[in-house]
Formats: structure tokens, sequence, C-alpha cells
């Protein structure tokens, strides 16, 4: 190299601020913005999913002066009394606690002075007086039942002439609707277990109104004292359970689902309508009972009523 000649000096820059952008920071900042994200979609769904009165318990759960200052039964935040105002804790030892929202609409009754004001707007009962208050509801949709019931014979043409052959009473098992024969006007041919034009109506017309409550059904078929004159076999018992039978089939045709039904008797001439009267055509009926779900003591007397069941009278040829 000549003496004269200055040195090449080759400079390399390492990082400067061109390459800033290609840090970490950045990723930080955009997974915080995605997790925040994540949450408020996640509010938006249970927002949209979520009753009111969940929404109601998701806030007293995330209130501090909603949590039970008193426990009894475990230590954690839902143990003891309940938080959620609109739920009765039922029994001092249970720990069960029931929703009473559809049974009675009246409001609680003041707690005693002292207790916690979240606590204080419930009521403590005893499981007899929560299965006294379902019964009351259920009694009130069973009169609901009876009115529209006798409602819907009155106003059509048709079915006014069977307004006496519709007996509707209470039973231990539940509301009892009866299909009885009158003079010279009968639910099914003679001596059959067909039914006639005007019974099948009326049988629609009870599937209607039956529909509208969850409770099962039971069906039974009743006989007069009458034997067959020809007597091969059978009795005033197969057909009891025929006709109980084919009003099944009816109230199914009438759009009852099948898993309403609970079972399907026949009780030939052994539970009479009309005790004192074994032939009389009233003793001719079907019995379709809207099964209880709630049957406390106070329901457990004998239906007002209701002849207790009577000897059959000497035998007739008479057919059904």
């Amino acid at each position: 190299m000549a003496d004269n000649e200055k040195p090449i000096i080759i400079i390399k820059k390492v990082g400067g601020h061109h390459d800033d952008h290609h840090g970490g920071a950045w990723k930080v900042a955009y997974a915080d913005f995605v997790t925040a994200m994540m949450a408020f979609f996640l509010l938006l769904w249970l927002l949209s999913v979520t009753t009111a009165e969940q929404k109601e318990g998701i806030a007293e759960y995330f209130t501090p002066a909603a949590v039970s200052r008193e426990s009894s039964g475990s230590d954690n935040i839902l143990g003891g009394k309940s938080i959620d105002t609109k739920q009765i804790k039922v029994g001092e030892s249970s720990g069960v606690l029931v929703s009473l929202r559809n049974v009675d609409s009246k409001p609680v009754s003041d707690a005693s002075d002292g207790e916690d004001p979240e606590i204080s707007k419930t009521k403590m009962l005893t499981e007899d007086e929560l299965m006294k208050q379902l019964a009351k509801r259920e009694e009130e949709h069973f009169a609901a039942a009876e009115r529209d019931l006798k409602e819907a014979i009155g106003t059509i043409p048709e079915l006014q002439k069977l307004a006496e052959s519709l007996i509707i009473d209470r039973t231990p098992e539940g509301l009892r609707i009866q299909v009885v024969d009158q003079d010279g006007l009968s639910m099914f041919a003679v001596g059959s277990s067909e039914l006639l034009p005007h019974t099948r109506s009326l049988m629609n017309q009870i599937s209607r109104v039956v529909q509208k409550l969850p409770n099962k059904i039971a069906v039974a078929g009743h006989t007069d004292a009458r034997p067959y004159a020809n007597n091969k076999g059978y009795s005033n018992w197969e057909l009891s359970v025929e006709r109980a039978n084919a009003s099944r089939r009816a109230l199914l045709d009438s759009g009852l689902p099948v898993d309403r039904v609970s079972r399907v008797v026949g009780k030939a001439e052994i539970e009479p309508l009309v005790g004192n009267e074994p032939f009389s055509p009233r003793n001719r009926r079907i019995s379709i009972i809207l099964l209880r779900e709630n049957n406390p003591d106070h329901m457990a007397e004998p239906p007002a009523g209701t002849a207790p069941p009577a000897k059959s009278g000497k035998a007739h040829t008479a057919a059904k």
C-alpha cells in the first residue's frame, strides 16, 4: 500500500430505532387486547343466555354485602342461609334451597329485628309448609281445568246435551273427570267398547284441557251390575277394560302424549257411582284422573259424594 493512501474504514451499525418494532413489547400489548376482547365476548354471551333471576343471582354473588354472616352446615360462601333473596331454605338442618317463584306470588314476611338485611328478605319454610304451598298451586290449576272443561261443554252445541254426563270432583288421587251414561244417552254402543260420536267429541275436549297440565292421568272403566246373557268367559271385567282402553286411544288421538298415561284399568261393577242402585245407567262410566304431584295430609280423606262399593244384584240379561 502506498504511504499516501488512507485506510478504508467500514462501520457496521447494530440495532437502532429502525428495528425497535421487531422487539417483544408489542406482543404483550396484543395479548392483553385479545384477553380483554375474549372477556368482553364472554360477558355478552352470559347476558344473552341467562334469565333475569340468574343475572340477579350472579350480581348478588359478587356483592360483598350479600354474603351471609351466619353459617350452619358448611363454611363455604353458600353455607347456611341463602344469599339469593328469591329462595327459601327448607328446614334448619336440611340445607336444601328451593324456589317458590312459581308457587305463590305473595311477598314474603318480614324477618325479625337485627337480622341481615339481605337474609331478612327470605322466609324459612318447613317441608310440610312447602308441600302445602305446592298443593295449593296444583289445586288452582285443577280449578282452572274444571272451569275450562265446563265452559267448553256449555259453548259447543253438540256437547250441551252431555252436561249431565260430565262429573268433575276431587279425590285423594287428583282431579277426577267422569263421563257417565244417562237414561237414554249412552257413551258406548250397546254391549261394546265402541265410542259413540258424541263421546269421541267429549273426549277430544277433555284431552285439550288435560294437555295444559303436566300431571299424568289414570283411566278406569266401570259398568253396572248387569251380566251378559251368554257368559262365555267375557264379563264386565273385560268390557270395562276395553272401554277404558278405547277412551285412552281417543285421548291420544286428540293430541295427548302417550307418556302422560300412568295406568288403564277396568273395575267392572265393583265401584258403583250410585251405590244403592247397582243397575243405574250412571254406574256405567269412564273415570279420567289427573294424578296429583303433591298430596298433603289434609287431602287424604275419602272424596265427598263417592258411594262405597255395593254388592251386585241378581243376574239380568240386559246388555250394557
